[in-house]
């Protein structure tokens, strides 16, 4: 697999003829509402390139939305999941356990923040490890009503698409959803701008309007628990302004309310800290993880302070494919991998590349409105030319041109209008700077 040259190359037009076979295969084999965000069919991938079945090389910036962090089919992931194969796929941890899953959960324990006693249990998705810290916050505090906040996307399932903002595509016509849920402002520096300076910058008085809003509209006494995506995710890689989620923590310490921190996509070295909940030094009651836990095997994990995790009746939590060996092998691979080859590092310096690179581009160009986010997670927001107001149009036709080009770059954000960069930390500096230079060049032409 390492014999995967990392360069762009165009064999065809993308899509080439394969892939077009493919697509209409799709059409007539796979439900309607599964979409695909790229016009090819992946053959192979290793670090920052993805082959599809014509033989395009195309330059990786999404990480199958950050989740092979590490680079795909990183050696010793492939090695450890190999050997874990021969051994055994699956006997159910609830029924004969082993030791990975132990492994596993000792891991969490060590990497997540704060030093107290803790405890993980282990999932397949992070909307499955969504749904289980919820339960566990409500076995502990014996009250019903979760808050989240304005642009939060949590999963797919029924809980977490009540606990999702954005309607379209998550929700819209499936409901009726889970009930005891309410949504609180976030603070998104960018817009907040719009209400006045202060606001945009201070993050206590954001976290205060926050505050305001819970205890009128659920009170401290009915709110289990509080869930907050540290760096917001499909909502547009949006950074709270310093102050915002500590002041809401000490509000949740002080008034018996679990504070939940969803790390799905910010976790495993992604914004160049292991979680991103340490770029501001807080340690959540309960962290959940999946996506970039495990180069692309499916796990998730709730790991936090133990008398929270422990309130659950035994056999309360659980499930038949949770913590599959071979995911737990794979994790194994993953954080001893992050941890040996400095990928907490390596995350920072791309931040650097990246942010110099999109600051001199936005400074020539006012269409770019905003460039954010920490790590190797970073996002352009896009608005018609001298103004605040979004444009999603000039975001879909960029990316439909960098597709077109080789490049795998994703949108997010409740208006559609921003860019998200995930490239796997594995990336070279030289493929990260030509995928970005194919995106101005395009900018330019549109």
């Amino acid at each position: 697999m390492s014999a995967l040259e990392q360069s762009r190359h165009l064999a065809t037009a993308i899509p080439g003829p394969r892939s077009c076979e493919l697509i209409a295969r799709k059409s007539a084999a796979v439900a309607r509402g599964v979409g695909t965000t790229m016009p090819v069919y992946a053959a192979r991938a290793f670090g920052g390139i993805v082959e599809d079945v014509d033989g395009n090389r195309l330059i990786d910036l999404g990480s199958g939305i950050a989740v092979t962090t590490i680079g795909n089919a990183s050696p010793k992931v492939v090695e450890r999941a190999a050997e874990q194969l021969h051994k055994f796929t699956h006997t159910c941890f609830m029924v004969t356990p082993y030791e990975g899953y132990v492994a596993v959960a000792e891991a969490l324990n060590r990497l997540t923040p704060g030093d107290g006693d803790k405890r993980t249990a282990l999932f397949n998705s992070g909307s499955e490890a969504v749904e289980n810290a919820v339960k566990i916050a409500r076995s502990y505090t014996r009250k019903q009503a979760v808050v989240s906040f304005d642009h939060a996307y949590h999963g797919r399932t029924n809980l977490t698409m009540a606990l999702t903002a954005k309607s379209m595509p998550y929700k819209h016509g499936f409901g009726p959803f889970a009930p005891e849920i309410y949504r609180a402002p976030l603070s998104y520096p960018f817009r907040d701008a719009e209400f006045g300076k202060e606001l945009a910058t201070d993050g206590e008085l954001a976290a205060r309007r926050a505050i305001t809003v819970i205890d009128k509209q659920v009170g401290a006494d009915n709110l289990a628990a509080v869930i907050i995506e540290p760096i917001q995710g499909e909502g547009g890689f949006i950074v709270p302004a310093e102050g915002f989620l500590p002041t809401l923590l000490e509000w949740c310490h002080a008034n018996g309310v679990v504070f939940i921190a969803d790390e799905v996509q910010t976790g495993f070295a992604r914004t160049g800290a292991m979680f991103a909940c340490e770029h501001e030094g807080i340690v959540p009651d309960l962290i959940v993880t999946a996506k970039g836990i495990a180069d692309g095997m499916p796990l998730s994990a709730v790991t936090g302070r133990a008398e929270i995790m422990d309130a659950p009746h035994v056999s309360g939590l659980g499930g038949t494919y949770g913590g599959n060996p071979v995911a737990c092998a794979a994790a194994l691979a993953t954080i001893e991998t992050i941890e040996s080859d400095g990928l907490v590092a390596r995350a920072a310096q791309i931040e650097t590349l990246m942010k110099d690179k999109l600051g001199r581009l936005q400074a020539e160009d006012d269409r770019i409105g905003d460039v954010r986010g920490r790590g190797a997670m970073i996002a352009v927001e896009l608005v018609k030319p001298g103004t605040l107001e979004p444009d999603p149009e000039l975001t879909k036709n960029l990316l439909a041109a960098a597709h077109r080009a080789g490049v795998i770059v994703l949108s997010c954000g409740t208006f559609g209008n921003v860019l998200r960069f995930l490239p796997p930390l594995a990336i070279s500096d030289e493929l990260l700077l030509e995928g970005l230079d194919v995106l101005e060049l395009i900018l330019r032409d549109l």
